[in-house]
């Protein structure tokens, strides 16, 4: 399993990709959480971390993902994070996009939820380039969703 964009590969998170690469990227807590749960529930693989990696260094430069499997009303949260050295570069938009895509192929998946600190304007960008609508403000962030269209 794996995604593409002109500049980057994107890479769900496993313990044997972490194991062929030598990596300075810093292992957050949510990775070393979703590794955990993914040695006991297999079909986690692709509903939690992905690596965003740049083709032209092989380096990872962030990493995206959902915050678990499409729930009840099938939706899934998405979250990113790109290392400051490689933002502005569109990588976030680029990555997050091809992995709202995958969801959406996915017959289980409606919606795609979101939500950024009010004042995360890079964030925000984001999420408004990729039509995603805000629905909500609580506790200073504001809440976005895409619903999947029907062709």
């Amino acid at each position: 399993m794996e995604l593409h964009t002109k500049n980057l590969r994107i890479l769900p998170c496993t313990e044997l990709f972490l194991s062929s690469v030598s990596t300075n990227y810093p292992l957050g807590q949510h990775i070393k959480n979703y590794l955990d749960e993914l040695k006991n529930d297999s079909s986690l693989l692709g509903w939690g971390v992905w690596f965003v990696i740049e083709k032209e260094t092989n380096q990872i430069v962030g990493d995206i993902g959902f915050k678990g499997k499409p729930n009840l009303e099938n939706s899934v949260e998405v979250g990113y994070g790109i290392l400051p050295s490689s933002q502005n570069k569109g990588y976030a938009t680029g990555a997050v996009k091809e992995l709202l895509n995958w969801a959406f192929s996915k017959p289980n998946v409606t919606k795609i939820i979101a939500e950024c600190l009010e004042d995360n304007h890079s964030s925000i960008r984001v999420l408004e380039k990729l039509n995603m609508k805000k629905v909500g403000l609580e506790n200073h962030m504001i809440k976005w969703q895409l619903e999947k269209s029907i062709e």
